[in-house]
């Protein structure tokens, strides 16, 4: 049994590794995260239905950055497996592809959101105020695709060569920029018009337009192994724009169809009501501070799992796959304590409904003791998507939401009366099983495969 378990263990230069790679995203994205709560905060002091609109509008968001993140990834195994090859000109054409296929996935979700900003909004409630105010944020935060494209995948390809330090200053300086304005612009603040939630928007868009600028500054300035001449951008060997569309496809769709499940879950809970609403983005906006381990080990996967791949080293791949796994679900116990814990405190903050209230802390704290089970299925996620194993990904991901989680949760929303906790808990419960599948699909290990020989 001891010799079983100690797999998932690692040595002491192991995990100083894993923290290395991934500390530096998690502080990404925990800054990231802090502004959006506090922007979540600014929002709220506007109401229920200013807060329901721009929850509404973020779901339309999380499509398309999640469809683009998908494709990223894809490359980003590429990017990765090729760095541990050394083979910067395969880098170059790979960095080229996810630039390309970024702009191909969010110039149709730009366009939309320009054009059918009330159908968006009316897919999620019928109530009249927020569809207003989430339209009025929609028209200016759709113009937020664009810039975003660039950056997701300057990003992207610079922590797949192990460079996660950079698009953590330069991201820290956006949210800290978004949050400023944001004070300006909601309330009309040190001579700012009082915008609402369209100064919300414009904030946001400035502060991407700032992020994707300075990336691509600091990408000239740099001497990164797939950087790459703008004249060549379409330089892509149809080889390799293949291999990388066959494992790009599954997880794009996959990340399609996991956020559209969200957005359709997100529905589910909308029918109880705009206090649902809002409570219900008001403990995701809070649990977010705490899922950046989830980024962090994404980071550290491809370093430690896809570069020993791309290197043909497959034993030290396997054996980092199972170590990140058993490292990552052990600090996922301690996040979901702090998680726990401020429930206690955090979404008193808002100055919402009692009842909004109430639902954040009880989503936040079923969270919480979920915390684990998420985090053990996300770490298989990666691990599978590593080695290219992207079918598996489709299958055990949002696969498993629409034939399980979505039926069953939308049974029990038009053909129950059970409230908005309730609903939750079950939703959530069919993780349990999800984990035990996830779990599996790793052990058969069609992950362990080098991409890099074709």
């Amino acid at each position: 049994m001891k010799k079983r378990f100690s797999k998932f263990f690692g040595t002491r230069q192991f995990y100083k590794l894993a923290l290395a790679v991934a500390v530096p995203l998690m502080m990404q994205q925990l800054i990231t995260s802090s502004v959006n709560l506090v922007d979540n905060l600014m929002v709220g002091q506007l109401g229920d239905a200013a807060l329901g609109g721009v929850a509404a509008v973020n779901r339309f968001y999380i499509i398309a950055t999640y469809g683009t993140n998908g494709v990223l990834a894809a490359a980003a195994i590429f990017i990765a497996q090729f760095f541990g090859a050394r083979d910067e000109e395969r880098m170059k054409q790979s960095f080229r592809f996810s630039i390309l296929s970024a702009y191909a996935i969010m110039i149709p979700f730009f366009i939309l959101g320009i054009l059918a900003p009330e159908g968006i909004v009316h897919f999620f409630t019928s109530d009249p105020v927020i569809i207003q105010l989430g339209s009025a944020y929609m028209r200016i935060a759709a113009f937020t695709f664009l810039p975003m494209a660039l950056s997701l995948g300057i990003s992207s390809a610079m922590r797949a060569v192990g460079e996660t330090k950079i698009p953590l200053v330069i991201s820290a300086g956006a949210v800290l920029t978004n949050t400023v304005l944001n004070y300006c612009l909601i309330f009309g603040n040190f001579g700012f018009p009082r915008l609402g939630v369209e100064g919300a928007a414009i904030a946001t868009l400035i502060a991407r337009v700032l992020e994707a600028t300075v990336l691509l500054i600091v990408l000239s300035k740099l001497d990164l192994p797939f950087k790459t001449k703008l004249s060549q951008l379409f330089h892509v060997s149809g080889q390799l724009a293949r291999s990388i569309l066959i494992k790009a496809a599954p997880l794009a769709l996959n990340e399609v169809m996991w956020s559209l499940g969200m957005a359709t879950l997100f529905k589910f809970y909308a029918t109880r009501g705009p206090e649902v609403m809002s409570g219900y983005s008001i403990a995701n906006t809070i649990g977010d501070i705490f899922f950046v381990l989830f980024g962090g080990m994404a980071a550290a996967t491809t370093v430690l799992v896809s570069q020993p791949l791309g290197a043909n080293k497959l034993d030290e791949a396997r054996d980092h796959g199972y170590q990140l796994l058993g490292f990552s679900v052990m600090l996922s116990l301690l996040f979901a304590i702090l998680m726990f814990g401020s429930s206690f405190v955090v979404p008193h903050f808002y100055q919402v409904s009692p009842t909004a209230k109430q639902v954040a802390v009880d989503v936040l704290r079923i969270m919480s003791v979920m915390f684990w089970i998420y985090m053990g299925n996300t770490q298989c996620y990666f691990i599978l998507r590593a080695g290219g194993d992207t079918r598996s990904t489709l299958f055990m991901d949002s696969g498993y939401m629409w034939t399980v989680n979505i039926p069953l949760i939308c049974c029990f929303t038009y053909f129950t009366g059970v409230d908005i906790l309730v609903l939750y808990v079950i939703g959530q419960m069919t993780d349990i099983l999800k984990l035990v599948i996830a779990y599996s699909l790793v052990r058969k290990e069609k992950w362990v495969v080098n991409l890099t020989q074709f």
